[in-house]
């Protein structure tokens, strides 16, 4: 990752006072702001790259890899060489980044969860205090529009993904670049761009690099050097745009007096514990993660801090250094303190790590808690784990015994810090115990593995995946509504709807899945299926007008027209421009005999689309029905001639 640098002279002096005990923290601890007096307010830059394990940067002693640009700047700055991630997850890993909460306070702890506005973030509070903000997303997760609702708050701009349709003619998914992944000189651009119209400071960029993520497709020439690892040419693809980055902010002249952060969100598994990428589990091949920083001015160049911090640090960190007051709730606390003590002697415990992944919750499986403090790791799962991580730090030596003290001792601490977190969503409404994860992980690498396949047209391999999974697992709802879903999309809408069938009965709290089905069912000709699983989705979820549509029309199919009509009033109500919603609802109207009802929109609607030859011939059925059969042949010869 890329390396933020030491700490200027100027914010040794400006010391926090008063910094918390290290034990079990009190959630709503903060950290004291600083006086820096610099002559203009620092810009701020905050570098995170995704899926970034530190033990594979070149700073950090991998030597497999050739990343300049970070062990540049971790000569310029302090490197963190025992830094932790709070949750192996994108999104919430960056929550937690950018608001110093942990998962459990912030709530998102899965993609389309909206950051709730109680909870500040990084940019709200440094644009209060005069910063031009920006963010730059590698990847569609990030896109507040659709997995990360609120991320985009008090950024001034947030370079989304283009809202457009990323199908083509032929109805499947183009590329993935551009649809759900840039790469990072695309983001670097963007960022550039961005800096040469805003040049007034200060500033708060955040540049997000997703290439390390899978599947590992770095671009010539890393692609041919790094052929037989491509983990590590996708990570020396990422220094190659922070190397470029950092030349244009020294190029702009904003260097030397920035503050600059390098992190990563988390890691990647690579198949130790089983886990091919991240999310399912709490080990340090996924929490470990670089941390570079660096200060305006020159000072503590080449730092190294041996003590054990977390990207909850990170925020109160910046705000400490630009002298801004920190919220009433923090759960981290400056780095400035360790940087302006003795950095080479390490405090013996560190900062206690508190991780959590609800991830395996998608797939009906157990979340994991684990406790990361005094050189051990206790893992709280269906089957607990423990680890001396001093005498086995790659975590292969599980000690748990249930008389043992030091079990004792760590179950009692992670409960001490559970009893300070919200009460915990989704694993406790269940009444069967959920499974570990520790005995799915081969289901969970095929599924992610389907996934990827089926994302790339490779719809024969993406079934390969999926019947092993099944073969593994025959009652995993998440194998059979992936593979209903492949089913669909090769058009064998009636195989697609056995699996979804099945998927929804083994997880009948969904609605996607019920939706789907429903989907599945209307295609095959099943109306009083689709019905059925449509009104049992919408019931759980009723906001989905996709489902309210289709609804609709499929109780026009079975001819019943006053509930199709309510269906389409219910979606117009979210979206009364919705064209399918019109246009549906004049059709039930016309079935009802209600003409009258349905020609003013249906005029309306002609005039703004004429092209429109559905409505066209809606338009000229309700003509008919009031008598003006002049009006009605006018308008089905308009409706004809659109063919031509």
């Amino acid at each position: 990752m890329r390396r933020p640098a030491i700490l200027t002279r100027i914010l040794i002096t400006i010391l926090l006072l008063g910094i918390t005990p290290l034990g079990p923290p009190a959630l709503g601890q903060t950290s004291a702001p600083t006086s820096a007096q610099h002559k203009s307010p620092p810009d701020v830059y905050l570098i995170t790259i995704d899926t970034l394990r530190a033990d594979h940067v070149g700073c950090y002693g991998y030597k497999q890899v050739e990343t300049p640009a970070l062990d540049t700047l971790a000569a310029d700055g302090v490197r963190f060489t025992q830094a932790f991630t709070h949750s192996p997850i994108t999104n919430t890993s960056h929550i937690t980044i950018l608001t110093g909460l942990l998962p459990s306070v912030h709530g998102v702890t899965d993609f389309g969860v909206p950051l709730s506005p109680q909870h500040v973030t990084a940019a709200e509070l440094l644009k209060k205090h005069g910063y031009q903000t920006a963010a730059f997303i590698g990847a569609i997760i990030l896109d507040s529009n659709s997995l990360a609702p609120g991320l985009d708050r008090g950024f001034d701009f947030y370079d989304n993904f283009p809202k457009t349709d990323s199908r083509s003619a032929d109805g499947r998914n183009d590329g993935r670049w551009g649809r759900v992944e840039r790469r990072g000189m695309e983001v670097v651009e963007h960022a550039e761009t961005w800096f040469d119209k805003h040049r007034a400071g200060p500033h708060f960029v955040w540049v997000h690099l997703y290439d390390p993520h899978d599947p590992y497709e770095p671009p010539p020439p890393f692609s041919e050097k790094y052929k037989d690892h491509l983990y590590d040419g996708e990570i020396a693809y990422a220094d190659s745009t922070i190397a470029r980055w950092i030349a244009f902010l020294k190029k702009a002249g904003v260097y030397d007096n920035a503050i600059i952060v390098v992190t990563g969100d988390h890691g990647e598994g690579l198949g130790e514990h089983g886990e091919e990428t991240h999310g399912l589990f709490l080990y340090d091949s996924t929490l470990h993660i670089p941390l570079i920083l660096k200060m305006p001015g020159t000072a503590h160049r080449a730092t190294v801090v041996d003590t054990q911090v977390r990207t909850t640090d990170i925020l109160p960190t910046i705000l400490a250094a630009t002298g801004v007051a920190p919220p009433a709730e923090l759960n981290g606390e400056s780095l400035l303190p360790l940087i302006a003590e003795n950095p080479g002697t390490p405090s013996p415990s560190g900062r206690p790590l508190f991780g959590e992944t609800d991830y395996p919750l998608r797939w009906g499986w157990a979340p994991l808690r684990a406790l990361r403090a005094d050189n051990t790791k206790w893992i709280e799962a269906p089957r607990p784990e423990l680890y001396d991580l001093q005498a086995d730090p790659k975590e292969l030596k599980d000690l748990y015994a249930p008389a043992s003290a030091k079990a004792r001792s760590m179950q009692a601490a992670i409960a001490e810090w559970e009893a300070k977190l919200p009460p915990r969503s989704g694993a406790g409404n269940t009444v069967q115990p959920l499974p570990d994860p520790k005995d799915k992980i081969e289901v969970q690498n095929l599924l992610h593995n389907a996934m990827l396949a089926s994302d790339d047209h490779r719809s024969s391999e993406a079934r390969q995946y999926l019947e092993k999974a099944l073969q593994i697992d025959p009652t995993s709802p998440t194998a059979h509504r992936q593979l209903g879903e492949l089913e669909f999309s090769t058009g064998d809408f009636s195989k697609a709807a056995v699996h979804l069938k099945r998927a929804a009965e083994l997880r009948p709290e969904d609605p996607t899945a019920l939706f789907e089905l429903g989907e599945a069912m209307e295609k095959s000709g099943d109306w009083p299926g689709a019905r059925d699983a449509l009104e049992s989705s919408l019931k759980m979820s009723p906001s989905q007008i996709s489902a309210r549509l289709l609804l609709g029309r499929v109780y026009l199919q079975l001819k019943d027209a006053k509930n199709a009509a309510d269906q389409f009033e219910a979606g117009l109500l979210v979206d009364s421009s919705n064209s399918e919603g019109r246009l549906g609802l004049a059709e039930a109207q016309i079935q009802q005999s209600d003409f009258a009802g349905a020609l003013p929109d249906l005029e309306a609607f002609t005039k703004t689309d004429p092209r429109n030859a559905e409505a066209l011939r809606l338009l000229a059925r309700a003509y008919r029905g009031l008598g003006k059969e002049q009006d009605a042949q006018r308008t089905e010869q308009q409706a004809e001639a659109l063919k031509k």
